[in-house]
């Protein structure tokens, strides 16, 4: 394989990559660890196949607090042929050491360029305030910017999360926890249960809790599990894109829960109804809010009667769980690894 095949095989996997491009920078620590400790042979994929996930991890925890959490056999499909396979990182090794780390360097270049494209999107969060955010303008920045778009899914999660959080903490809502008193024959037999894992006693045969959404945490392209679950019994599926009847089954098949939310498109209310209705899972479904919907509830929430009371905690969850699934990369802290490893001396990192 010539270098612009490979290139052009490399650059697929950067323009498909989420912002956290763990995958090309699993192919940048293979380089490195071919170019510098010379231990691993390109040619033998089962030299670097699992171990270069590990050097992966190091830098990923470095720069972005976390690593990958796609299941094992997502994270091996980087070196499937449609992506970059031992001939594609052969190719792009022997590049790579003749210019002196070029192959790493233009991914590390491409990986501080997709976090500075999304600290421009995020920035709206700070420039905005309960006056003039606009979810739609929000949502833009990301679906208009082609590094981000992969990420519109997190957005999304992270929006939705936002809104229901900071309404049943505006409402108060609460959840009790109770026993049928015909039974305190079992608790007794299982006081240390029942003490343990639902906090009831013999005195204490009921519990009251705040109600609370909670977002299931970082997921991935391959996952279709839940985004959120709440603490009364609610489930929530997250859909901007196309859900198609295979999608449609793995969400219901993968949640317990016989009441589900899902948050779609206006466009795909219509197919997701008749989907649910073909797999006769229609009654699992809750309901199914939409983005209109979405949009009239911020609006709501940001400039109506109670703006004052939920307005400023929605924008704080938003900004709160973008810091956790967006990590801002230091520069300072970033530029000295760069440094380090002498990719500052490279004349031409676009190669």
């Amino acid at each position: 394989m010539n270098i612009s095949e490979a290139k052009s095989a490399l650059d697929k996997i950067i323009s498909k990559a989420r912002v956290h491009l763990y995958k090309p920078i699993q192919v940048a620590e293979i380089l490195y660890r071919d170019r510098v400790e010379k231990d691993i042979k390109l040619s033998d994929l089962e030299t670097y196949r699992n171990v270069s996930k590990k050097w992966r991890d190091i830098i990923c925890l470095q720069f972005l607090g976390r690593t990958s959490t796609s299941s094992a056999r997502y994270q091996d499909d980087i070196f499937n042929d449609n992506a970059v396979p031992p001939s594609v990182l052969v190719a792009l090794g022997k590049e790579n050491i003749a210019k002196n780390g070029i192959v790493e360097a233009y991914i590390y270049q491409k990986f501080l360029q997709r976090f500075s494209q999304m600290s421009s999107g995020l920035a709206y969060c700070d420039t905005h305030d309960k006056m003039n955010f606009k979810l739609n303008e929000f949502l833009d920045l990301f679906w208009r910017e082609p590094g981000l778009r992969r990420s519109i899914d997190k957005i999304y999660e992270i929006v939705v999360y936002a809104l229901f959080s900071a309404l049943v903490e505006a409402m108060e809502v609460s959840v009790e926890v109770s026993m049928n008193p015909a039974k305190s024959g079992i608790l007794r037999e299982f006081e240390d249960f029942a003490k343990n894992v639902i906090q009831l006693s013999n005195e204490k045969q009921t519990l009251k809790l705040k109600a609370k959404i909670n977002r299931v945490g970082v997921t991935n392209a391959a996952d279709r599990g839940l985004d959120m679950w709440a603490n009364f019994g609610l489930a929530i599926q997250i859909k901007h894109l196309s859900l198609t009847e295979e999608l449609a089954e793995n969400i219901v098949s993968s949640v317990s829960s016989d009441r589900i939310v899902i948050v779609c498109k206006d466009s795909e209310q219509k197919v997701i109804i008749s989907l649910l209705n073909q797999i006769g899972w229609k009654s699992k479904i809750q309901s199914i809010v939409t983005e209109s919907d979405l949009l009239k509830w911020y609006k709501k929430a940001l400039r109506g009667k109670y703006a004052k009371t939920i307005g400023d905690k929605l924008l704080k969850n938003i900004a709160d769980e973008i810091a956790v699934e967006f990590p801002a990369t230091n520069s300072k802290e970033f530029m000295a690894f760069y440094k380090s490893r002498g990719y500052d001396k490279l004349k031409d990192t676009n190669w």
